[in-house]
């Protein structure tokens, strides 16, 4: 194998051109799903993430089964999926149990689906791994439209969804009502995680909305600085997964995901060396003082 067979960037120009729907999608796609992952994060439902990606493939796949509109049929089944967790799964480990029964079901139905389709195979593994390269101007609509939704409802909620998250208890005694945040939470991630499905696909869609929360909080606290890096690294990893995809003949997601991660190694390096830093500095101030 060469560099030729995968990667050919001599009319880069041309081709990028053809795939500005999808570099506009990708975007978009990047910015809400940072800011999203920032309570996925906090509230830790990363597992919840990919159980209602299941139920988001399952949708599209049966969507795609009876020749309807597979946006459709993936938020339906994202927001079917999230309805339920949200309502049934108030404790983490109920949720977590929910999510667990949940997964199975979900592929299992989109598989048979899948293998009842008989249209072509590019849309079969397009609802498992993504297909950014053929977002058409309706579909970018859309999803632009789902994502501003997504986006104003959470600068709406900001700060009592925040408190909620961090502190429950409290946010409870100071009147914050957590259920009905944490079920309408849970509505607008299954909005994002259908449009997400079709970016990047049901089996790697925790890479643009867990793992860019992730790095950011791991090289600050700040309540306004993890958002904004969370949004600027999910930015990063969905553009730089497009652009790099543009001249390759490989599937974008294993670039966006890649991006990520590696996004992920150096926060997580970054946060490290500080840490030991506080440390050692705490440790000689203390020892300065018993001196």
């Amino acid at each position: 194998m060469s560099w030729d067979q995968f990667f050919d960037y001599s009319d880069y120009g041309h081709l990028l051109s053809l795939v500005a729907n999808s570099v506009l999608a990708c975007a978009i796609l990047g910015i809400v799903g940072g800011l999203i992952g920032v309570f996925v994060v906090q509230r830790d439902m990363a597992f919840a993430v990919h159980g209602i990606s299941e139920l988001s493939f399952a949708g599209a796949a049966a969507a795609l089964l009876i020749g309807v509109d597979v946006l459709l049929g993936s938020i339906l089944g994202s927001v079917i999926a999230a309805a339920i967790i949200g309502l049934l799964g108030a404790r983490a480990r109920d949720r977590n149990s929910i999510v667990g029964v949940l997964m199975p079901f979900g592929l299992g139905l989109g598989i048979l689906c899948l293998a009842l389709y008989q249209g072509r195979s590019a849309n079969k593994f397009g609802l498992l791994t993504g297909q950014i390269v053929s977002v058409g101007g309706d579909q970018l609509w859309s999803l632009a439209g789902v994502s501003a939704i997504v986006f104003i409802a959470l600068l709406i909620v900001w700060r009592p969804l925040t408190f909620d998250s961090l502190d429950p208890e409290a946010a409870a005694a100071r009147g914050v009502p957590g259920r009905r945040l944490s079920l309408l939470f849970m509505l607008l991630l299954g909005l994002m995680v259908a449009v997400a499905v079709q970016i990047i696909g049901a089996l790697l869609v925790l890479a643009l909305l867990v793992t860019p929360a992730a790095a950011a909080s791991r090289v600050t606290h700040s309540a306004t600085l993890v958002p904004i890096l969370s949004m600027a690294f999910g930015l990063v990893s969905a553009l730089g997964g497009i652009l790099i995809a543009v001249g390759s003949t490989l599937p974008v997601s294993p670039f966006i995901t890649t991006i990520s991660f590696v996004i992920w190694l150096i926060c997580r390096d970054v946060g490290r060396t500080r840490d030991i830093r506080r440390f050692r500095r705490a440790a000689e101030a203390h020892a300065l003082e018993a001196a």
